[in-house]
């Protein structure tokens, strides 16, 4: 799912007129469907890590439905999980989130800002549907690879993170599944794909060696917020004047790799 989404300030998109427009929308609506259904399939282990770690059934769907974001609901329940407290957790995630907001201006032009279609557009503001739309060469293909993709995801992560939460009610032990597990391997999957250049590699040893010295020292939850600072501190470090680093589209091509 990876792809670079182009900058919807200026030349965001093809001018040229597409030799088959009706056939390019049909083809990023399947691929908004496939998306959704793979990505969907890990909302098994956040539901059943949920339910596992202390969460109830409607607690750990709320969450899912109103949340909507893979890598947030993992590191929420990790920290819960873990023994840290729910501010805690709730910062953590909220950490996380944060880079769907850039997707959101990325996206602005070709989207709609109000009303019931803005909020809509908000919530399901996420990697696979930001990494879908840029995959359409006109306004109308990427609106369309956006909402597929985003309403697939959304039905399914509800749906398999339900049939997750309802079999992590009957785990005993966590550790004997490999749920303790899941949240790290969650987040692995989402960091590889990103990491595709010297700086991305940079952050993500610079933050693994804080959390490392932090672990020990902090609270459970605290750990991954002084190690979600490092990636903070590199954004906001000043960069050259040639323009290779400012702009939105560079942070949404970047957080494109095929995570939530």
């Amino acid at each position: 799912m990876s792809a670079a989404l182009p900058s919807p300030a200026g030349d965001a998109f093809s001018t040229s007129p597409a030799t088959d427009p009706a056939g390019q929308i049909r083809r990023i609506r399947r691929t908004g469907f496939s998306v959704g259904l793979a990505t969907g399939l890990y909302g098994i282990s956040y539901g059943a890590l949920a339910t596992a770690s202390g969460l109830d059934l409607w607690q750990a769907m709320v969450l899912s439905a109103v949340l909507f974001s893979g890598g947030s609901q993992f590191a929420f329940v990790g920290v819960i999980g873990g023994g840290g407290s729910a501010i805690g957790a709730a910062l953590a995630s909220i950490l996380l989130g944060v880079r769907n907001s850039l997707y959101g201006l990325a996206l602005s032009r070709v989207l709609p800002r109000g009303g019931w279609r803005g909020a809509a557009r908000a919530q399901l503001t996420i990697d696979e549907s930001a990494a879908t739309a840029a995959s359409g060469t006109t306004p109308e293909a990427a609106r369309a690879g956006f909402w597929a993709a985003g309403v697939w995801v959304y039905v399914f992560w509800n749906l398999f993170s339900l049939a997750g939460a309802l079999a992590g009610q009957y785990v005993t032990d966590p550790a004997a599944w490999g749920l303790d597990a899941a949240a790290a391997a969650a987040f692995l999957a989402l960091l590889w794909p990103r990491l595709r250049g010297g700086e991305a590699v940079a952050v993500a040893v610079a933050a693994a060696f804080v959390a490392l010295l932090a672990t020990p020292a902090l609270p459970s939850g605290l750990p991954v917020l002084a190690a979600a600072m490092v990636a903070v501190v590199a954004g906001l470090w000043p960069r050259g004047t040639d323009g290779s680093d400012t702009g939105p589209r560079r942070d949404v091509e970047a957080g494109t790799g095929g995570g939530r």
